[in-house]
């Protein structure tokens, strides 16, 4: 598919990591945490996958919005 590269997974390492720590933000949902697999923290969880490795399903969806909204409260 192309986007699954050794050095594209460490520009999206280093990006997530600089969001999470920079300092920029006031506040951070993490959905590269909350989507993972826990099996393997670089790709997406089973679950929430939509059979293509990048794309959420419905359930993937419900669980960024979830957060999100868990966030705003």
């Amino acid at each position: 598919m192309g986007y699954d590269t050794p050095e594209k997974e460490a520009v999206r390492d280093e990006l997530n990591r600089w969001i999470r720590t920079g300092g920029e933000y006031d506040a951070v949902v993490d959905l590269d945490r909350i989507l993972a697999d826990p099996a393997d923290p670089d790709a997406l969880r089973p679950a929430y996958d939509h059979r293509d490795h990048l794309h959420l399903n419905d359930a993937g969806a419900a669980a960024a919005a979830a957060a999100v909204a868990a966030h705003i409260r």
